[in-house]
């Protein structure tokens, strides 16, 4: 039996877009920490709908790694005083 290309498997599990704003590194990365983000959330939704997370445990994971991104917005200085 062959194993399955690596590659294709991430490609399929945790697809990228192409970033379309303004050339900035830190951009970059907040994008590429935002697509992450959602793609976690779109599991943790999908894991509560389907009965294998109760509503609390999404509503923790989901609040932890609403967090993470924040802190990531903060870490790259992006947007100013404002709030996300």
């Amino acid at each position: 039996m062959t194993q399955p290309n690596s590659q294709a498997k991430n490609s399929f599990l945790y697809p990228r877009s192409r970033y379309y704003g303004k050339f900035q590194p830190e951009n970059l990365v907040f994008n590429a920490n935002l697509q992450e983000f959602s793609q976690k959330i779109s599991y943790i939704t999908c894991l509560e709908t389907g009965g294998k997370l109760s509503q609390e445990e999404a509503y923790q994971q989901i609040k932890s790694l609403w967090k993470e991104l924040k802190h990531s917005k903060k870490q790259l200085a992006i947007g100013g005083d404002r709030e996300i």
